[in-house]
């Protein structure tokens, strides 16, 4: 045997060797790791304990579970349920990132949520989604497991969602039924049997399927409006054919589509767009409609460059207050962060501001009190009609935003912010709501990464953001139309009662 080849089967085995011994970890290497992560929690974490869950119970029970070592992807996966348990929305979504379930095996088909039920879709011969089979179109049972409580079990990482956004994502996962089953502490068979039933949910067919593999696999299903922008990214929202389709007005409806918060320096045209936009509307529409469906945020840019329009000049609103977690005095840093999210303190406010401030704090009602050595001042998100870029003139029509359970970050602040003003409605489900200018930590042996919110921001009505969301105005659900790609019917609905209404 030559030297040189040899030698690369020598540097092969090593890797094998080595990657093998990087998917383990020692106790000791788990106990550094989660000593780490409570002392970056207890320092940092805005919103831990607030719920009343103690973490440093569910830490010390785990040590007590493993031996000298265990795999990175149960640490991992341990770490995930804690983490989500808080209440974090931002580190929860994001989830732990650093470990790998080797996801191989997956079910057919494709699920979709419908109200509080799971839809099963095929393609049909011209690539068109179907319902699997018309007379039973729903999921009752996994291997004899109710879905409700099959999909209770599937999605920890999103455990303190609210309940439309968590069954919309546990739903999605139903696919992957590997990562399922290891979940919900089963072995995975060859064969899964799932009960389909019809509408009532009384009559039901069975059928056997096959576990198949990553290369058979159909995409998770996903809203039409949504999969059309998931490639784009925020330079592509300077590109004439992208912006111009964000853009509307049929019936004196105007319409304008956000699939994300763009950052105004990253997406100049698309605020150039917008300002041409509305300049455009302001004689020809009778109402407009802003959707935010499955935006899963981004910068608050978008949301004062509307407001330059949706406020009346000579208002002023305190539409969002937060409280920092940190060193006091607050480090320039973390003022900073602040301040590009548009949050000041009482100091920085002028005089009508402050006026607004101290009636706010009058009849706020926050439904937590927060540790005066732990948390700064109330910074305050104010929307003042005065301070806007001119020239712009009020739209005063009926202005509906539109909202789905995938509207988060700076787009359920968005919705938040804007909901209660006058002339404005939320329409749609309750929202993914979240926002928690959010810092990486890196676990130092394990290699772990992920977020962790450190400001609790409150609504108008004094509950927060993270797990609750904001709930619409007027509901409207998605139907098996629009679950089918054939209607947008959430929006359609909107602009019949727009139409009914003016």
């Amino acid at each position: 045997m030559k030297l040189k080849t040899l030698l690369l089967i020598i540097f092969s085995l090593n890797a094998v060797i080595l990657k093998a011994q990087n998917n383990w970890l020692t106790k000791k290497q788990v106990t550094e790791d989660i000593k780490f992560l409570t002392n970056t929690l207890n320092k940092k974490s805005s919103y831990v304990y607030l719920n009343g869950y103690n973490f440093n119970s569910d830490f010390e029970n785990y040590l007590t579970t493993i031996k000298d070592s265990t795999r990175l992807e149960d640490f991992g996966l341990f770490i995930t349920k804690t983490l989500a348990k808080i209440g974090d929305r931002h580190s929860s979504l994001a989830t732990i990132r650093g470990f790998d379930l080797k996801e191989t095996l997956f079910l057919p088909f494709m699920y979709a949520p419908q109200n509080e039920k799971v839809v099963v879709l095929n393609f049909d011969q011209n690539k068109e989604f179907e319902i699997l089979i018309p007379k039973f179109p729903f999921l009752k049972n996994i291997d004899g497991i109710d879905i409700q409580d099959f999909l209770s079990k599937t999605r920890p990482e999103d455990i303190k969602a609210p309940k439309e956004t968590y069954f919309t994502m546990a739903v999605r996962d139903i696919r992957d039924i590997q990562k399922n089953y290891l979940l919900l502490n089963k072995s995975l068979p060859k064969e899964v049997k799932l009960t389909l039933s019809d509408s009532t949910l009384q009559n039901d067919t069975i059928l056997v399927v096959p576990i198949i593999d990553k290369l058979k696999r159909l995409r998770p299903w996903d809203e039409k409006f949504e999969r059309a922008y998931v490639r784009v990214k925020d330079e592509d929202f300077n590109k004439p054919e992208i912006i111009e389709k964000l853009f509307s007005i049929k019936n004196d409806i105007a319409y304008i589509r956000l699939p994300e918060m763009a950052d105004s320096d990253e997406a100049p045209f698309l605020f150039d767009k917008l300002n041409l936009f509305m300049q455009s509307i302001q004689n020809s529409s009778k109402a407009m409609i802003i959707d935010v469906r499955s935006n899963s945020g981004g910068t608050r840019d978008v949301m004062y460059e509307f407001a330059k329009y949706l406020v009346h000049p000579d208002s002023v609103y305190v539409v969002n207050a937060t409280r920092q977690r940190g060193p006091l005095p607050l480090p320039k840093d973390y003022k900073k962060s602040l301040k590009n999210r548009f949050l000041f303190p009482f100091s920085k406010l002028d005089n009508r501001e402050q006026k607004k401030a101290t009636d706010f704090l009058e009849n706020f009602e926050p439904v937590y009190e927060l540790n005066e050595k732990k948390y700064s001042e109330y910074y305050f998100g104010l929307l003042n009609g005065k301070k806007f870029t001119k020239p712009t003139f009020y739209y005063n029509r009926p202005v509906y935003i539109l909202a789905n359970e995938k509207t988060f970050s700076a787009a359920s602040v968005f919705v938040s912010a804007f909901k209660g003003l006058p002339n404005i409605k939320i329409v749609g489900v309750t929202t993914d709501g979240s926002s928690g200018n959010s810092e990486w930590v890196d676990l130092p042996n394990s290699k772990l990464f992920g977020k962790i919110s450190t400001m609790v921001s409150f609504q108008k009505d004094g509950q927060i953001l993270d797990g609750y969301g904001t709930e619409p105005d007027i509901k409207i659900e998605r139907d098996i139309n629009q679950i089918l790609w054939q209607s947008d019917t959430q929006l359609e609905k909107l602009k019949d009662l727009i139409l009914t209404e003016n």
